[in-house]
């Protein structure tokens, strides 16, 4: 008899684990997730964490095995160049890694080799009782047309071929890299930005140099090639370099470690670099692309380099892995949960990729201006380099993610707003705010207070009490009718426990409060209509200050006026799903459930 699984999992890498990690927390899932490694990895490969990365692993509550493992922190970048005169390299500039305008609680990239975040994901799991099984692979894929709790037959097997395994799963994912066997069994394509094929060294370990910037991220371009230095831990050290270009389809003999040295000292001449120990040296072809599509029957998904492709040089492949895992997390567990609409899970695909198509077109230019100078090609100028650098810092934060209107987004009419400005706009992420806690008086970070738990959560940014207490009492009285979209989903009575404080009324949607006033002034009797006194954990008062407001910090980063108020609807990813006016009468009622309808199920 075939065993049952609600999901299987092809590739135990940061992304595969991502996406365990994410259903452990949201239910008690049965995943059958394998790798066809013999073991984890144990150093090198992937190591940059972005801000936003970290935003969501703290969500996770995983940040907290980060920072004890000793990472490395980036908060600058330095350019080194050389000039047509030979007169050797020079410091040309130097770049914050997140300017001013990236307003952010992790205002760096943190330096972490894969081998420990894959070792943070795996204590993780196994503490919820989930164990990798190794080796093994996936032979064949099978989609059951017929009406089925479990559609898909699985066929497992075992690296060296002795064993099989066959199986039954309501979904699959496949996080397994580049040469993705799940991507092969659903037969699509990967569509490649550039037929040239850029071949890179690297190597991690300590090092003995007299290279200036040698504890600093840097990016060196020079007539003799192009290099990036990238501080790790302690005094180990990263370095790229560039080996040769070959067009597409070409199989160059990859460089050895003698090699990758040796080039790494042409580049940085005058200066000279000599390698104490070598922890990891790898040599890998950049090519930048992007899966055709992501998903079967939105029963088969893939993720991470399964489906786009880039050079290390940004920083971004695990980044956008994880956050491809997170994005389909919550949305597979509100399915199954019966609360969102199964058509949805399309949105998985349009918001992902679109974003990888995005990220592999800045890729592709910045690769490029790396790789320049070899056979013939024009070097660009440092200050193009530079420019290309800091115009796109927003990007490679990971907060220039946007998702295009859905289901699931609607944007209304807002409109296009510059980099430099900061607030809630349906599509990307919350902006960070800082309030006080009613109840207890404690300083909180909003946008962290509810950990990752699948819920949506409905910001109530409500302005001046006095102005604002009849548009609140209107909005109580109409989500609490039953002709809410979310009615049928509220426990009666709520849940007033502790326990139960972030989702007292149910276990998919929750409130927040935050008032314009003073926490020596406010009263729950007299601001919060009686429906929402549930949430009274979950009542603030905006007297933060902030970097950019001295008062209403949190309401004004929203973009939201301090009298009036306003309602910022979040998904569980942390991305703001709908912004809307805080109005006396329906209209505020009406525009919630107008958003929820779209996606609840038995609404839509």
């Amino acid at each position: 008899m075939e065993d049952n699984y609600d999901v299987v999992v092809i590739g135990a890498g940061p992304v595969g684990l991502m996406l365990s990690a994410c259903l452990l927390r949201l239910g008690p899932y049965k995943i059958k997730h394998i790798d066809n490694n013999a073991n984890p990895t144990q150093i090198g490969r992937a190591d940059g964490i972005q801000a936003r990365t970290l935003d969501v692993l703290k969500g996770l509550d995983l940040t907290r095995a980060i920072f004890p493992r000793k990472p490395g922190y980036i908060r600058e970048v330095a350019f080194w160049s050389d000039h047509d005169d030979e007169s050797g390299l020079t410091r040309t500039g130097s770049a914050r890694t997140y300017p001013n305008f990236i307003v952010t609680r992790h205002p760096f990239t943190t330096i972490l080799h894969q081998g420990h975040i894959e070792d943070i994901f795996l204590q993780d799991l196994a503490k919820r009782g989930l164990e990798i099984q190794r080796p093994w692979t996936v032979d064949n894929i099978y989609h059951d047309a017929s009406p089925s709790s479990h559609p898909l037959q699985v066929t497992l097997a075992t690296v060296d071929g002795h064993q099989k395994r066959v199986i039954r799963s309501k979904y699959v994912f496949g996080a397994d890299g580049a040469h993705s066997q799940v991507r092969s069994l659903l037969g699509i394509p990967m569509i490649y930005k550039d037929s040239k094929v850029h071949v890179w060294g690297v190597i991690d370990g300590i090092v003995d140099s007299d290279f200036p910037d040698i504890r600093i991220k840097c990016t060196v371009r020079s007539a003799k090639g192009s290099a990036m230095v990238i501080p790790q831990s302690g005094n180990h050290v990263r370095i790229y370099v560039q080996l040769f270009s070959q067009p597409d389809g070409a199989d160059p003999d990859l460089a050895k470690e003698s090699q990758i040295k040796q080039t790494a000292n042409d580049i940085l001449s005058p200066y000279h670099v000599e390698w104490q120990t070598i922890d990891w040296c790898s040599t890998y072809r950049i090519r930048q692309g992007v899966a055709e599509s992501y998903s079967l029957h939105e029963r088969v998904f893939i993720g991470g380099d399964a489906c786009h492709t880039h050079s290390p040089k940004a920083g971004q492949g695990m980044n956008y892995g994880l956050l491809d895992a997170h994005n389909l997390a919550w949305k597979l567990h509100l399915v199954e949960a019966g609360f969102l609409q199964r058509q949805l899970l399309r949105t998985y695909e349009e918001e992902r990729k679109h974003v990888a198509d995005r990220l592999i077109e800045f890729d592709c230019r910045y690769a490029n201006l790396f790789s320049a100078h070899v056979h013939g090609e024009r070097m660009a100028s440092n200050a193009e380099f530079i420019r290309v650098f800091k115009e796109n810092t927003l990007l490679t934060s990971g907060y220039g993610v946007e998702y295009a209107s859905n289901s699931l987004i609607d944007s209304g009419t807002n409109s296009e707003f510059p980099t430099t400005v900061w607030k809630a706009i349906p599509g990307r992420s919350l902006p960070i705010a800082t309030v006080t806690r009613v109840i207890s008086a404690r300083v909180v970070y909003l946008e962290q207070d509810v950990p990752f738990n699948g819920s949506f959560h409905i910001y109530v940014f409500a302005g001046r009490p006095s102005q604002t207490f009849h548009a609140l009492s209107d909005l109580a009285t109409y989500v609490a009718s039953a002709t809410f979209p979310l009615h049928p989903y509220q426990r009666d009575p709520p849940d007033r426990s502790y326990e139960a404080r972030h989702n007292p009324e149910s276990p998919f949607f929750t409130y927040s409060f935050i008032f314009n006033t003073e926490l020596s002034s406010i009263d729950f009797t007299q601001c919060l209509p009686r429906p929402f006194s549930v949430y009274r954990y979950h009542t603030f008062v905006d007297d933060q200050p902030a970097r950019a407001y001295a008062d209403a910090a949190a309401h004004n980063s929203m973009g939201i006026d301090s009298t009036k108020g306003g309602v910022v609807v979040v998904r569980p990813d942390g991305y703001v799903g709908c912004v809307l006016p805080l109005e006396e009468g329906p209209a505020t009622g009406l525009a919630l459930a107008k958003y929820f309808a779209q996606a609840v199920v038995g609404t839509g």
